[in-house]
């Protein structure tokens, strides 16, 4: 290579470093955040130019919804609202308006709850009630895999397009890679809209294969919904080499289905730019009580504020008397962190329910690295040991749950397209604490003689992995 050819491809290459420390630094970041990757980019060349524009782009100042759209599906949304006032306990009013103002999330009363801990039982109830569509069906996942799971679904949603139902589905590009274009072949020619969510197309997309949509919801005829952590793979149905896969999904009729069909409205424009729109969509419901309240939040890696990080982490600082938590990935904040040894060692029952196992090594050793300080606080630790836990569940006292598709990580909080369900609804609460109490019966209560004594080599990878925690 000719001398000259060194020396420009030298001076682009530092002309890129530096414009691109100036753009972190000008962000405004958090500089917990900022400096890895100064480090990175300064002495780890073209790996670390690499790494910052697939995972380090800030995308929090861009839109996917514009705001005359966003109102214009809101609108409906906002319909649903009835003229009684929420029945919400003091402490959690504040909660309840963080929701409605900063994350669009309307109260809605009036909400029944089938709830799933198996995907068997999840997929027979869908199926029911796809082929009893008359009008619609919008679903979102993130993984759908060309498996018995799949074509189970994909084949109930081909008899009801063949039938005349409109039938719009959205998948991440990167979480259902493993499906072609031709499995949808046969649904799109009967007339249903098919589309990945942020598809991944080099050079243009490629930043934002850090960012997915991790949701999981379904809406027919505006009536039934369904939200929760079960994606559409045997694994959910069937289990895999963990075992069995305990999670928790929910099918819910009433008011609430409007909210996910708000959710579900609004990724389809930002994904096909076309707005469909209709009272059609929204199906009146009569309230089933003024006393369960709901509110649907959406969160995303766009836009000023992470809205689920602050709600959880505010619906946590709240408690008096319990946090249970049941959660695959535990990488959290600090912010969520903190509150929740402030809550423990305030004397506030916390308990952290995790897979004895995950799907990932590295994500084991993160995770770990998070348990030691958690019971110094006096944060109860348990390892789930029936199976592989994939539930994405918080109980606070006996007033509130929140669950829907969002792990407690920096991936769900920060990265991901996400939604959960904030649930002031006593009897639901009841009835999801009886399902962590069997739970209970089936996992390992960490003790600190066993933990505090593991080798000091694999407490120094899970410190080495931890690092790496904002990536996992």
């Amino acid at each position: 290579m000719p001398a000259w050819l060194s020396y420009l491809l030298a001076t682009i290459y530092g002309l890129s470093i530096v414009g691109v420390v100036v753009v972190i630094i000008s962000e405004n970041r958090n500089p917990l955040k900022s400096l890895p990757w100064l480090v990175v980019l300064l002495l780890a060349p073209v790996v670390g130019l690499v790494f910052y524009f697939f995972f380090g782009q800030n995308l929090s100042k861009r839109r996917t919804i514009s705001r005359r759209v966003r109102k214009q599906v809101a609108s409906y949304l906002e319909q649903q609202e009835q003229e009684v006032r929420p029945m919400l306990p003091g402490r959690f009013q504040p909660l309840s308006h963080l929701l409605s103002y900063n994350g669009q999330a309307v109260p809605l009363y009036g909400t029944r709850y089938e709830i799933f801990t198996g995907g068997m039982q999840k997929m027979e109830a869908l199926l029911r009630d796809i082929r009893a569509a008359q009008h619609h069906i919008h679903l979102q996942y993130y993984i759908i895999e060309d498996d018995r799971a799949g074509r189970m679904l994909r084949d109930a949603l081909v008899e009801r397009a063949r039938a005349g139902v409109e039938v719009r589905l959205l998948y991440d590009d990167v979480g259902s890679r493993s499906v072609r274009k031709r499995f949808f072949d046969e649904l799109i020619a009967l007339g249903g809209e098919v589309h990945p969510f942020l598809h991944v197309q080099f050079p243009r997309f490629t930043s934002k294969v850090n960012y997915r949509n991790h949701r999981k919801e379904v809406i027919i005829d505006g009536r039934i919904g369904y939200l929760g952590g079960m994606n559409i793979a045997d694994r959910y149905l069937y289990g895999s080499e963990l075992g069995p896969w305990r999670d928790t999904h929910f099918r819910i009729e009433g008011m609430g289905v409007a909210g996910l069909q708000s959710a579900f409205l609004g990724d389809w424009f930002a994904t096909t730019r076309q707005h469909v729109e209709g009272k059609r969509y929204f199906a009146s419901t009569e309230i089933a009580s003024e006393e369960n309240v709901v509110q649907l939040l959406s969160g995303g890696p766009f836009g000023k504020w992470r809205v689920l990080l602050q709600a959880v982490s505010m619906a946590v600082m709240r408690a008096r008397r319990r946090i249970w938590i049941e959660t695959p990935y535990f990488l959290p904040s600090e912010t969520l962190n903190n509150a929740l040894q402030t809550a423990a060692l305030a004397g506030v029952d916390v308990r952290l329910i995790l897979p004895l196992r995950s799907d990932s090594r590295a994500v084991d050793l993160a995770i770990h690295s998070y348990i030691d300080d958690m019971m110094r606080a006096g944060v109860k630790i348990y390892f789930y040991m029936a199976g592989f836990l994939h539930s994405k569940l918080v109980l606070i006292d006996d007033e509130l749950a929140v669950f829907g598709s969002s792990n407690m990580d920096f991936r769900s909080f920060e990265h991901n397209f996400e939604i959960n369900a904030f649930a002031y609804d006593p009897k639901l609460v009841g009835r999801l604490s009886a399902l962590v109490e069997e739970d209970l019966t089936r996992c390992h209560l960490l003790t600190p003689a066993e933990w505090f004594n593991r080798p000091r080599l694999r407490k120094f990878a899970e410190s080495v992995m931890r690092l790496f925690s904002p990536l996992l």
